[in-house]
């Protein structure tokens, strides 16, 4: 193993449309969120609250998860004009990091209780792309608990572990359709998954949806087979109508 970047970068992510949920509604799911997150690895079972500095931010930790705590961080985050009341139906943002250095570290953006429909809500995850830490997070079993950790806690639309570089080569410039990646969540209300190319595989998330695993090694935008796979499952998933995008047009 090495300490060398690896080439691309990966992060997961769950996205869903309007829905109307208070500081408080938020703070619960992301508590939620955290602690099933901290099963998957323990490079992602500690986070910091936000502060000027990484060791400011280690006096101050979030885990595990104090909702009152989350509350108030989702309520500085609220969209407002400098002085004026909070645009309650722009939802609520917060941002955290697992206090590690550059390269290998976790960052954490949530956007919750959007229910205007300008814009998605999300959570994103940004992984680790150096050392030891990547090495391990970045594995089907790991990618595959975040993914099922965000289905359970948020009931997102949609949810996706991938490389940037796998994404962009299979996004066209201004595709509003959901990414396909290496580890994928689609909620049940789409409908369901058709059947795909070995060695596709597919389980169910409880009654939420259906989670589906592109390859069991990890996927990279410099195997042409791992891009001509996501082309194909991308191309049948559509067909299926399961990748429309969470804020239409």
């Amino acid at each position: 193993m090495s300490d060398k970047p690896f080439p691309e970068n990966y992060y997961a992510g769950a996205y869903w449309g309007p829905r109307k949920e208070s500081a408080e509604e938020c703070a619960r799911r992301t508590a939620h969120f955290l602690t099933l997150l901290a099963s998957a690895d323990p490079f992602l079972a500690q986070w910091y609250k936000p502060a000027k500095s990484r060791k400011d931010a280690r006096k101050h930790p979030l885990m595990p998860p104090d909702p009152p705590i989350l509350t108030e961080l989702f309520r500085r985050g609220g969209n407002r004009e400098k002085g004026g009341p909070v645009f309650e139906d722009l939802g609520f943002r917060i941002s955290t990091d697992n206090g590690g250095p550059s390269g290998d570290c976790a960052v954490l953006r949530i956007k919750c209780g959007d229910y205007c429909g300008a814009s998605r809500n999300s959570c994103v995850l940004d992984l680790p792309h150096q050392g030891l830490n990547a090495e391990r997070v970045l594995s089907v079993p790991v990618l595959t608990q975040v993914v099922r950790s965000m289905a359970v806690a948020w009931e997102p639309d949609w949810a996706v572990a991938t490389s940037c570089d796998h994404r962009d080569l299979l996004s066209e410039a201004g595709d509003t359709r959901d990414d396909v990646g290496w580890v994928m969540y689609v909620s049940r209300q789409r409908g369901p998954v058709p059947p795909l190319p070995a060695p596709v595989w597919i389980a169910p998330v409880e009654d939420l949806g259906t989670l589906v695993v592109l390859t069991p090694e990890r996927l990279t935008a410099s195997n042409s087979a791992h891009v001509e796979l996501g082309r194909r499952v991308f191309n049948l998933l559509d067909r299926a109508g399961l990748l429309q995008p969470v804020i239409p047009g």
